[in-house]
């Protein structure tokens, strides 16, 4: 039964709490676009991506009008680029302006699946639209990249973990006039999910259906303020239940704008990504909630146990609020796009190492960290294969999207805008992985990935 103090809760949360809907994004497969000829592929692909989601953002806005609810972000990821240039052969980049075209005809914020998936090896056009990456990223404004280079089942890619390195520094050179806003549009992933909807990691998975509506919540804002009123004296468990209690109104919230998207679109409805993902706005930020918990600044001592109940509470209170629960799920710590984080990291409490322990035990991994512009590719190469190990040994998705600041060092700020907000460059251990980076291979699958 709906009542007076739900609505007047629900309210607060939206006006005061920044609690909003991240994002809705439309899955859809272009498998049946794949063509001998790249010049009838890219026709076939921008005819299916107007058509399918010719209608997405006006039914986002629509939404939002019917229940008053912010969608910040419509978007669209398609199946990786790099099976559909198996096929076609010829410049990738092609695909890259098709699709910066079809996003700015539907009106969405962006569109990813530039993408390649090699966590096991190469397969054909793999190794080309990875190299093409950096072009791909400085030609277009909405298009977002991603590469899967490892996974618990097959082990870590280090010859793709090598280049990977090569192409984030080429990406950040080629985009430098623009604050390096290519390198923030590319993330490097172990265990990529197929159904995640938040950038710059959606792709939209083969196992997926042909069009699918995925939904990422948002909200620290809320859990915050919830916590704010808990007495100080309330013990962890009691910290617990209430960040459960709130994960799942949010989570509600998620599943809502899901079902009803996709009622009007007609097209299945996916998953409700419950990660609580923060914007630089002050009063949205994971590092204050993990502050409320009783820490004094985000990075200290205790950082990772608290993160790590965050985490786990905003599952349990998210998987009661829907029956598909998916994508990455979890407490997000993109240092540039969370206030809380920005702080911590110019105070110098917040470093690399630190954020690197953080990212075993909560959502993704290394996010929207700018470090000085002359790190070496190799170094870039061994901190995307750290991640990789903490994803591929727990069994957990984690990823990397560090923007080396071409011509910047430790103490600057680069400044990106919007949602992506600004970044402290942070200092790196440059000491060079070179001869372990270029040895190559496979590093092999760790012993839980023999479970059948």
């Amino acid at each position: 039964m709906i009542n007076l103090h739900d609505i007047m809760e629900t309210i607060t949360m939206i006006q005061d709490e920044n609690l909003d809907i991240r994002t809705t994004t439309m899955g859809i497969s272009l498998l049946d676009c794949a063509d001998s000829d790249i010049g009838n592929s890219c026709r076939k692909v921008y005819e299916k991506i107007c058509r399918k989601a010719e209608n997405l953002v006006k039914t986002g806005e629509e939404i939002e009008r019917m229940y008053g609810i912010p969608i910040v972000n419509k978007r669209v990821s398609v199946t990786p680029i790099a099976l559909l240039l198996a096929a076609s052969g010829g410049n990738p980049v092609e695909y890259a302006k098709t699709l910066e075209r079809a996003s700015q005809t539907v009106g969405v914020n962006f569109i990813g699946g530039y993408s390649a998936l090699v966590q096991k090896g190469f397969a054909a056009g793999d190794e080309a639209l990875i190299r093409s990456i950096p072009e791909a990223l400085s030609v277009t404004d909405h298009l977002c990249s991603s590469v899967n280079i490892g996974s618990t089942k097959t082990g870590i890619n280090m010859d793709a973990v090598r280049i990977m390195g090569q192409i984030v520094k080429q990406t950040s050179e080629v985009t430098a006039d623009r604050n390096c806003i290519g390198a923030a549009k590319l993330v490097v992933f172990c265990n990529a999910p197929e159904d995640n909807p938040f950038m710059a990691g959606a792709f939209h998975g083969p196992g997926e259906p042909d069009c699918v509506i995925n939904v990422g919540v948002s909200g620290p804002g809320v859990v915050r303020a919830a916590l704010s009123k808990l007495d100080k004296s309330a013990d962890l468990t009691e910290v617990a239940d209430l960040i459960k209690k709130t994960a799942f109104k949010i989570t509600r919230m998620g599943q809502l704008v899901g079902t009803e998207a996709s009622k009007r679109l007609g097209v299945p409805f996916g998953i409700v990504d419950l990660s609580l993902a923060p914007t630089p706005a002050v009063g949205d930020s994971v590092a204050h909630i993990l502050e409320e918990m009783g820490l004094a600044i985000c990075g200290c001592a205790g950082t990772t146990a608290a993160l790590a109940l965050l985490n786990d509470a905003v599952k349990k209170g998210g998987v009661m609020a829907s029956s598909h629960v998916g994508g990455l799920s979890g407490a997000f710590i993109p240092v540039s796009e969370d206030a809380g984080m920005i702080a911590a990291a110019e105070a110098g409490v917040l470093k690399l190492e630190k954020l690197e322990a953080m990212t075993a035990v909560c959502s993704v991994g290394l996010d929207m960290i700018v470090i000085p512009g002359d790190t070496t590719a190799e170094v870039i190469s061994a901190i995307i294969a750290d991640e990789a190990a903490i994803g591929m040994v727990n069994s957990k998705t984690t990823a990397v999207r560090i923007i080396p600041a071409i011509g910047k060092t430790v103490g600057d700020t680069l400044e990106f805008g919007g949602l992506l907000g600004s970044g402290p460059v942070m200092a790196v251990n440059q000491v060079s992985p070179e001869t372990f980076i270029h040895r190559g291979g496979r590093i092999p699958a760790p012993l839980q990935s023999l479970k059948n």
